[in-house]
């Protein structure tokens, strides 16, 4: 029983038959949700990367933090919030709060308190409404630096880092035929 030298018949499907010894091949599902989070370079241990006044480990950050700290919100905020609201939103909402009224901190707080949530970090809630409403520049420097320290790229934003994330991976086509089986 020698296989025949002739072309490979095809399966009605369009698919080689396959052979009693091997299983047909299965496409891997494919992800539901594209709000995953990318891989983190390290594994939570609670702590912070930086320290609160560790500003000077990235002085332009720094710097537009203190001259405009909505433009370093909106991106904290854009990639705490998984994408769902643009940077451009949540800052011009943060420069609404702080030139009217002034509370932008307790905003800025809700979302630092979110990461911690999200990272498993260090902290609770009245310490980073404590740490927002003294020193505001400072935590959100933190906040864009323990982001950096995690693989993300601020200035990308949530989707620009998806799509680097996933950038030259090929996705095995799928039949979504198959997907209900």
């Amino acid at each position: 029983m020698h296989p025949s030298n002739g072309p490979p018949q095809q399966a009605a499907d369009g698919q080689p038959p396959s052979s009693p010894l091997q299983a047909p091949y299965v496409h891997p599902p494919m992800a539901q949700d594209t709000n995953v989070v990318p891989p983190q370079p390290m594994v939570s241990n609670g702590k912070w990367s930086t320290g609160l006044c560790d500003c000077c480990d990235d002085v332009c950050n720094c710097c537009i933090t203190c001259c405009c700290p909505c433009i370093t919100f909106g991106q904290i905020a854009e990639i705490v919030d998984k994408g769902t609201t643009p940077c451009a939103v949540h800052g011009i909402l943060y420069a609404v709060l702080l030139l009217t009224i002034q509370f932008q901190w307790i905003y800025s707080c809700m979302y630092r308190s979110k990461m911690r949530q999200q990272y498993m970090l260090a902290g609770g809630p009245c310490n980073d409404c404590i740490r927002h409403c003294c020193c505001e520049s400072c935590s959100l420097c933190q906040e864009y630096r323990e982001l950096k320290h995690r693989g993300f790229d601020m200035s990308l934003g949530w989707h620009g880092n998806m799509a680097r994330q996933n950038q030259g991976v090929p996705m095995p086509p799928f039949d979504p035929a198959e997907m209900n089986n």
